[in-house]
């Protein structure tokens, strides 16, 4: 119980710790320091804001949680899964677009189309008139849902000195504490604190950067301009953005270093995650030091510009990585994600998955059926094989489990990457060098 007690003072130190006053010293330099209001409108904005923020989420995270239990109540007592209880009700509730509604839209966005046609496209147009009203009528059922079940709310839960078992609610006598809350509730509320403190931390940079070019331009007899095209555009050979970011952090951190820069601002406890690498398809040792777990999305076009970018930099690190894939198929958007991720369960079956998830990355526009399985042929895979796999939906089971582990982890979109646990926010070379670089030291 102590441990618990502990827990729970953490949390709220965390999140009562984020107010701070304008004057106090987030970053000192060259015997200058830098507070609050030095920062960017929109960053010191979001670092003053962020105690209202994180009381409305836990709000919301609860009410997410009471709708869980409510749906799954009620798909147990018709006998049907929550998947069939919603789209039902929603195919009861919601009346589809007329033919008009969708061809107008279609009409409207022809070139973001591009040579798709009408009938191509319009599963897609489809999903989307129907999102907004479908939200609507959900949230008018959940609310029938709690007069049903009897949903009653005895403790706030933004209340001051909640214990762990401190009962939020209550649904039909089915209890919600403190301690499940928190546990359910903690990735979200920890993405939302690193989110502010990441806006802050590159304002403060940017701020204290900005301040040593022209403190170390000054020192030369330089204009800031002048200094900045002698340290990085006069350097650059192929003048690509890579090459840019490079002579950019070289620049940074020596500057740093020479007016002996010290970041006050805080971050926030690392929230690290068990997470499991299941037996999805991996490359590196399984002992390996650093383990990288990438939820992949491959109808997703961030996903296969991020692929490249990842594997670039594991490749620096040789044998120090393991690198596991797992699925993550967004079906309410990419139609054909879900048969493409089966697709790829099927070539791991086989012992090609890596090179087959390079063709559907290539290939995000025909990832139709009939392309998947010409992906397989060539990468010489047993076709017969690999058509029954597919076919049969042999992997539709290992796909929803890697789904159903992802929403647990707090994943909601792709690619979410996560080293040694902890989630990697931004999905930049830079970063995933500084993820696993923290992931060595430890």
């Amino acid at each position: 119980m102590k441990l618990l007690a502990a827990f729970f003072c953490l949390i709220l130190f965390s999140l009562s710790s984020s107010a701070q006053t304008s004057d106090e010293i987030l970053a000192t330099a060259n015997n200058q320091n830098f507070t609050l209001k030095d920062l960017s409108p929109i960053a010191r904005e979001s670092f003053e804001n962020l105690p209202q923020k994180i009381s409305s989420l836990r709000t919301e995270l609860l009410a997410r949680q009471i709708a869980d239990v409510l749906l799954n109540a009620e798909a147990s007592a018709r006998k049907i899964t929550v998947e069939k209880l919603i789209a039902a009700e929603m195919k009861r509730r919601v009346p589809n677009p007329t033919e008009a509604e969708i061809k107008a839209l279609f009409d409207a966005n022809r070139a973001a189309f591009g040579s798709k046609t009408l009938a191509e496209v319009r599963p897609q147009i489809l999903a989307y008139l129907r999102r907004e009203p479908e939200q609507k009528a959900l949230e008018t059922y959940i609310a029938s849902l709690k007069t049903k079940y009897k949903v009653v709310l005895p403790n706030d839960v933004n209340a001051a000195n909640l214990k762990p078992t401190d009962v939020l609610t209550t649904i039909n006598g089915k209890q919600i504490t403190a301690q499940v809350f928190e546990e359910k509730a903690k990735p979200t509320l920890y993405e939302t604190q690193m989110s502010v403190y990441e806006l802050v931390r590159d304002s403060l940079e940017k701020t204290v950067y900005s301040a040593l070019i022209s403190t170390e331009a000054k020192s030369l007899g330089l204009e800031s301009e002048d200094f900045v095209a002698r340290e990085i555009t006069n350097k650059m050979k192929d003048f690509s953005t890579e090459e840019r970011e490079q002579l950019e952090t070289n620049l940074e951190k020596r500057l740093f270093e020479k007016y002996n820069v010290k970041f006050l601002l805080k971050e926030p406890a690392p929230f690290v995650q068990n997470i499991s690498t299941d037996d999805d398809p991996a490359r590196g040792k399984a002992n390996a030091p650093v383990t990288v777990v990438m939820f992949s999305d491959f109808q997703c076009p961030a996903c296969a510009a991020t692929h490249p970018v990842l594997q670039k930099v594991l490749a620096e690190y040789g044998d120090k990585i393991r690198f596991v894939v797992r699925d993550f198929p967004l079906t309410q958007i990419h139609n054909n994600s879900f048969k493409a991720a089966q697709a790829a369960t099927a070539a791991n079956a086989q012992g090609k998955f890596f090179e087959y998830i390079e063709l559907l990355y290539k290939n995000q526009d025909s990832l139709d059926t009939a392309s998947l399985k010409r992906f397989a042929s060539e990468i010489s895979l047993n076709r017969k094989q690999f058509d029954a796999d597919l076919d049969g939906g042999k992997f539709s089971s290992e796909v929803k489990k890697d789904m159903q582990d992802g929403v647990s982890y707090g994943v909601n979109s792709t690619p979410t990457i996560f080293v040694n646990g902890v989630q990697v926010r931004e999905l930049s070379a830079r970063s995933f060098r500084n993820a696993i670089e923290r992931a060595l030291k430890k």
